[in-house]
C-alpha cells in the first residue's frame, strides 16, 4: 500500500486530503502543519510521497522538499499550492519536487497523481509545465535541425525525450508507443544519461530550448 504524508498548515485541508486518499485505499501515515515537522516525519516514517504545500509557518515546503531530497530519504514530494504564479514554483522544483499540482485538483486527478510519483513517475499540470518552459527557456531556436547535443540519442530516444518534453508521464508514453512501463523507463534513463541531466525538469526544459518541442507545445 503506498503511504503517504500530508504538509499543511491548514488542518481543515490536511483532514480533507486525507479523507480522500483514505478512501481510494492509499495510507496516510502523518500529518505535519509546518516543514520542520514535515521533514522530521519523513525521517521517522519514511512515507513514499509527501503532499507538501509551499507557503508555510518557519520552514516552508521549499526548503523542507530540499531537506528531504538532500538526506535521501525514499520519499517523493508532490508539491501542492493555491497559485499556479506562484514565484517559488521554480524554486521547488529546483529543490527536488517530483509533481507540483494545484490545491483545486480534482479528486481523481489527486489520487491519480499520488499514485504515479510513489511509481518513480514526474507529474507537472499543463499550466505548471507550460509557465515552467516560459521561464526558462527565453525563446526556442527557430530553426528545425538537431541540436548538436541531442546526436548521440537515438530516434526512439528521441521520440521519448520530445513526449516528455510534452508532459506526458511515463505511463502515457508506453500508450502512446505501445510499449511496456519499463522499456519506457529504461529509454528515459538512458536519455538522462547520455544527456547529463539531473531529472525529468530539466529534460523538459532541454526538449524546449532545443527546439524538440514547439512553443506551442507540438514537435
Amino acid at each position: 500500500m503506498t503511504t503517504v504524508l500530508i504538509a499543511d498548515d491548514q488542518e481543515l485541508v490536511r483532514s480533507g486530503f486525507r479523507l480522500i486518499l483514505e478512501l481510494e485505499g492509499l495510507d496516510v501515515v502523518g500529518e505535519a502543519g509546518d516543514g520542520d515537522e514535515a521533514v522530521d516525519l519523513a525521517r521517522r516514517l519514511r512515507p513514499d510521497v509527501a503532499l507538501m504545500d509551499i507557503r508555510m509557518p518557519g520552514t516552508d515546503g521549499i526548503e523542507a522538499t530540499r531537506r528531504i531530497v538532500g538526506e535521501g530519504l525514499p520519499t517523493r514530494v508532490l508539491i501542492l499550492t493555491t497559485f499556479d504564479l506562484d514565484e517559488h514554483v521554480y524554486d521547488a522544483l529546483q529543490a527536488g519536487a517530483s509533481a507540483f499540482l494545484l490545491k483545486d485538483v480534482g479528486r481523481e486527478r489527486l489520487v491519480e497523481a499520488v499514485r504515479t510519483v510513489a511509481s518513480g513517475d514526474a507529474l507537472f499540470s499543463p499550466t505548471v509545465l507550460r509557465r515552467l518552459v516560459e521561464h526558462y527557456v527565453a525563446a526556442p531556436p527557430a530553426t528545425r535541425a538537431l541540436a548538436p547535443e541531442l546526436e548521440e540519442l537515438s530516434p526512439r530516444e528521441l521520440e521519448i525525450l520530445r513526449l516528455v518534453g510534452e508532459g506526458l508521464s511515463n505511463g502515457e508514453i508506453a500508450s502512446r508507443l505501445f510499449i511496456t512501463l519499463a522499456t519506457v523507463k529504461t529509454h528515459v534513463r538512458h536519455v538522462l544519461q547520455k544527456l547529463g541531466l539531473r531529472d525529468r525538469v530539466q529534460a523538459v526544459v532541454l526538449a524546449h530550448r532545443t527546439g524538440l518541442v514547439a512553443p506551442d507545445g507540438r514537435a
